[in-house]
């Protein structure tokens, strides 16, 4: 039988994370080739936002530059994905399973918030990947329940990876950057208390950051960045241990930390 995999909270930064990869990019890949090989990867983005929840099932899911105004050498990237039908059919009955609705999408590539941290991670592409989708508009306690019915598929093998950022305010990176690069205070206060909520194993607290958190609202104008962090929890099942393995911040209001949650002993 397989051991019970651990999931991630990675982040993706700017697309230009994916030529300097820096501190941040060394951490994930260092957790990666800790693990045991995995059966499958499903891979949740915060860079795609559907009603329903939608899994991918491209055989071969492309690379997608969904952005614009980066260097040229981004747009020559490309991640040679592979998808597999059968992983995929096990993460929908497993969606099923929690009485989610879930769609499929037989052409979804990779965004990059999936390929940008994979690329890092599984530099050979040497997994089936299963991308699956946010809900934003159903906010951190539908992201909370979708984690939480893929929490059966982490004792099958499948290795969940949800990437998105700590922090995520563009327009307050556009004021850093014309006021010689100073950091909003906010910026670590919130990844602080953050950290502290989930080592502490407060759900509750963590599901309602927009009221409790210092910062929360500043910190995600509009939470999709955040929303990934909840999946990776919720797929963690009961009593699994947070370790936050990196902090730091980059282009000077997103917070780069990265998380594992990992199974508890004997679970």
């Amino acid at each position: 039988m397989p051991q019970t995999m651990p999931t991630f909270f990675v982040p993706h930064g700017a697309p230009t994370f994916a030529l300097r990869p820096g501190a941040a990019g060394a951490a994930i890949a260092a957790a990666a080739r800790e693990l045991a090989l995995p059966r499958a990867i499903i891979i949740v983005s915060a860079h795609w936002d559907t009603v329903e929840p939608t899994i991918g099932l491209a055989e071969r899911p492309a690379t997608i530059h969904d952005f614009h105004g980066f260097p040229e050498a981004l747009y020559s990237l490309r991640y040679p994905a592979t998808g597999c039908r059968e992983a995929a059919d096990e993460v929908l009955a497993a969606l099923q399973a929690a009485n989610l609705p879930v769609l499929t999408d037989a052409g979804r590539g990779l965004d990059h918030g999936a390929w940008v941290p994979l690329r890092l991670m599984f530099p050979e592409a040497d997994v089936p990947f299963i991308p699956l989708s946010i809900q934003s508009h159903g906010g951190p306690q539908q992201a909370y329940a979708l984690g939480r019915a893929l929490a059966p598929l982490t004792t099958k093998g499948f290795l969940v990876i949800a990437s998105g950022n700590i922090t995520h305010n563009l327009r307050d990176y556009q004021m850093a950057a014309r006021n010689n690069g100073r950091t909003p205070d906010y910026v670590r206060q919130f990844s602080d208390w953050l950290a502290e909520r989930l080592a502490a194993g407060d759900t509750n607290a963590l599901l309602d950051y927009r009221q409790l958190a210092p910062g929360g609202v500043q910190a995600h104008p509009s939470d999709e960045h955040l929303l990934p962090l909840y999946v990776a929890l919720g797929a963690s099942g009961e009593n699994a241990q947070a370790k936050r393995f990196h902090a730091g911040i980059d282009d000077y209001v997103i917070a780069m930390d990265a998380y594992a949650f990992l199974p508890q002993q004997g679970a």
